[in-house]
Order: structure tokens, then C-alpha cells, then sequence
């Protein structure tokens, strides 16, 4: 049962063949999306005169997109299974209402409603699952089916007006930011920063570098292609000093948002599960083949209900920190997350037919769409070009895998 091969589809399209050419383009398309968001947030601070990377607007980036990150880590499990999820914003409306009822109206405590709020999404995710899984639905037909149902359900619930405020803890999730612990430290002419902060920051890069240079030495034990020594220590300086940047202005502001914490713990905790588990590789497995998932005795049902359920309670705690955001549940939130989502998984690398993708991937894809909607914004451009330039680059980045797809396929 757990014998699948492990889940790099660019790896099994490299031809047997090999040299610094093909290493090169290997390379290039598992680093094109890294290279790619650090070119556009060049491009924009440029053009922004460096308001885009001023410490409050590298805090508020985060705090704005963090639910469309939080559907980012469902959406791309759900797409690299072969599927879709096109209700996820509608989800995201009818749990952030649900949480409202609850904690607005109903007066309950917050930890219990939120705990009920989470079971209503997993519910939710249960029932798109069993249609998927078990009756053999296309994703596409029973999501599609959920996006009005649950948006009819979200008015119903809160009878076409708007619920709040939440609770001081539930704004604080959304909003908020971890106190001083430490105190603060100089930086020269930058100010003062969070020192607490400063130390995540370099710890976070330490197990960083670590984590590579144990990847790196697995592949060398099994005898596959590495990058050089070279390569490898430019990516990950490259690395220090995108988090490391990211951090101090974080520092110099208001310190660590808690959406940030809880987003770092999602996206560490599922890449643990997509590349660590058996779940994870019967995943990729059902999105690369899935007649020979089958035929290796994996359990495409079971797995493809579970993660539909995976993507209602993400959904739900993504309704959750919307919700308490605006201080207020709305029949009109979540209208076109799941959009987002889904692009920002296709521009993070997720292939058009499955089988390939990753979590870090989703979150840099979501990380691009934000900072190109705030670049755009600070610069005064209207929303048609903003909607403009997004649908270019999500165009831009299915072509581009459909282009190595095929050049892989001649090669061989």
C-alpha cells in the first residue's frame, strides 16, 4: 500500500539522458515560480518608489491575503487529485455567516463556536466528496452546484444583512499581532525592530537550509540529479534574503501578525503531509494515473472524499479570519476566492492535468496575485487592469506548463 513512487512528475518526464542543459531546465522549472515572484515584487517596489515594501504595507499584504492562502493549501491538493473546487468562496461565506450566528447572536463562546464552525465546513466538505468520491460526479458539476447552494444558504442565514462584531480573540486571529517578548533591538538606520521576531526570522532560515541540505543529501544517497554546490548555496542565500527582508520590516512595524503564525503552521503541516505521508503520495498518485493508482491498491474514493473534507474545513477557518477581518459576516464574502485560489495555485505550478504541485508553490502563486492586486492599487491603477494583468499571468503560467509538458515528451 505504500509503495507508491514518490510524487515528482518532473523527474519521471526527464529523459534518461543527461547534462548541463537538461539539469539547467530541470532546474528552471522547479525554481521558474521562486525567480518569477521575486522579478514582479522588484518590478512593482520600483514602480511604487518602495511603498511596496515599506514595513506597514509588507505586514498588511500578508494580513489582506491570508485567506486566499489559507484556500490556496486546499485548493492545490484538490487539483493535484485531478479535481476542482469552484464553491470554495461560497463556503467561505456560509461558514464566516454560521460563525456569526453563533458568536454574534447566540453569544457563545468563541472557542466552542469555532470548533462547530470548523465541523460545518468539514460537513460541507463531506457532503461535495461523497458526490465526487462515491457517485461519481465530475468535481466541476457538484462544486459548481455548491457555489449557489451555499451562497443561498449564507442569505438564508443571515437574512441578506451583514452579522457583528465578533469577539476582541477572533479579530485578534484575523488582525492582530504576537506581543513584545523581548523587547527591541537597533538596526541602524533602519530603526528599531522586535527582537523576538529577529529570532524566528533566523531560526526559520536555519531549518530552511537544513531541510535542503537534507533533501539534497536523500537524492544524493539514491543517485539522482542535484543542482551543484554552486546553485544550491546561491538558492539558498537567495532564500535568507527574501525571508530574512520579509522579517525585519515585520520587526520594524508591529511584529508578527497571528494570521502569519497560523498560516506558517498550515503550510508547514501540509507539506509534511503531501511529501511525508502515504495520504500525501496516494494523492499525487490519483492525480498522475488513476487507473494505476488503483491497480497499486490505493483507495481513490476514500482518498478523494477526504479531501473535499480537507477543503471545507480550510474553507471554514478561512471564513473565520475574513469574517473577523471585516468584523462582520456578509452575504456577499468570498465572492470569487475560489478564483484566486485557484490561480494561485496554476501560477504556484500545479499542472492543468494533476499530479504535480506544492504547497510552498500555492502560497508563492497567492503571494504573487497579492502583491501584483496592492502593486496595482498603490499605483492607482483601476480594477479592470488589475483583472487584466492577473488573467495575462495566469494564462501565462498554464502555457508555460503545457510548453515544458510537451518538450519533455519529445525529448524522450
Amino acid at each position: 500500500m505504500s509503495s507508491i513512487a514518490p510524487p515528482s512528475k518532473t523527474e519521471l518526464a526527464a529523459p534518461t539522458g543527461s547534462g548541463p542543459a537538461r539539469r539547467f531546465e530541470i532546474n528552471l522549472r522547479a525554481s521558474g515560480i521562486y525567480l518569477a515572484f521575486a522579478a514582479i515584487v522588484v518590478l512593482f517596489d520600483i514602480l511604487t518608489h518602495g511603498l511596496l515594501l515599506t514595513p506597514e504595507n509588507v505586514s498588511n499584504l500578508i494580513v489582506q491575503n491570508s485567506y486566499i492562502l489559507v484556500l490556496a493549501i486546499g485548493m492545490i491538493l484538490v487539483i493535484i487529485a485531478g479535481h476542482i473546487d469552484l464553491s470554495a468562496g461560497s463556503v467561505v461565506a456560509v461558514t464566516g455567516a454560521i460563525a456569526a450566528v453563533l458568536m454574534v447572536n447566540h453569544h457563545m463562546a468563541w472557542p466552542l463556536a469555532l470548533l462547530i464552525t470548523l465541523i460545518a465546513g468539514a460537513a460541507i466538505g463531506a457532503w461535495q466528496g461523497y458526490w465526487v468520491a462515491y457517485f461519481g460526479l465530475p468535481a466541476f458539476i457538484v462544486t459548481l452546484a455548491g457555489m449557489l447552494v451555499f451562497r443561498a444558504l449564507t442569505m438564508t442565514v443571515l437574512g441578506n444583512q451583514g452579522i457583528g462584531p465578533f469577539p476582541d480573540q477572533v479579530r485578534t486571529l484575523s488582525t492582530g499581532f504576537l506581543g513584545n517578548v523581548l523587547g527591541n533591538v537597533g538596526l541602524g538606520s533602519l530603526g528599531g525592530a522586535d527582537l523576538f521576531t529577529l529570532v524566528i526570522g533566523v531560526l526559520a532560515v536555519l531549518a530552511g537550509v537544513a531541510s535542503q541540505w537534507r533533501a539534497r543529501t536523500a537524492k544524493l544517497r539514491y543517485g539522482q540529479q542535484v543542482e551543484s554546490v554552486a546553485l544550491f548555496a546561491g538558492k539558498m542565500a537567495l532564500m535568507a534574503f527574501v525571508v530574512l527582508g520579509v522579517v525585519v520590516q515585520l520587526a520594524r512595524y508591529k511584529n508578527l501578525p497571528w494570521v502569519l503564525v497560523l498560516l506558517t503552521i498550515l503550510v508547514l503541516g501540509y507539506s509534511l503531509v503531501a511529501s511525508r505521508t502515504v495520504f500525501g503520495r496516494h494523492v499525487y498518485a490519483i492525480g498522475g494515473n488513476a487507473q494505476a493508482a488503483v491497480l497499486s491498491g490505493v483507495k481513490v474514493k476514500k482518498v478523494t472524499f477526504w479531501i473535499f473534507v480537507n477543503m471545507g474545513v480550510l474553507a471554514a477557518i478561512a471564513g473565520v479570519v475574513f469574517a473577523g477581518r471585516l468584523n462582520q459576516a456578509g452575504p456577499t464574502a468570498g465572492t470569487n476566492f475560489e478564483l484566486d485560489a485557484i490561480a494561485a495555485a496554476f501560477i504556484g505550478g500545479a499542472a492543468v492535468t494533476g499530479g504535480v504541485g506544492k504547497v510552498v508553490g500555492a502560497i508563492t502563486g497567492g503571494l504573487i496575485m497579492g502583491v501584483i492586486n496592492n502593486g496595482m492599487s498603490l499605483l492607482g491603477a483601476p480594477s479592470e487592469r488589475v483583472m487584466l494583468v492577473k488573467g495575462l499571468i495566469l494564462l501565462a503560467a498554464v502555457a508555460f506548463d503545457v510548453w515544458a509538458k510537451r518538450r519533455a515528451g519529445t525529448a524522450r
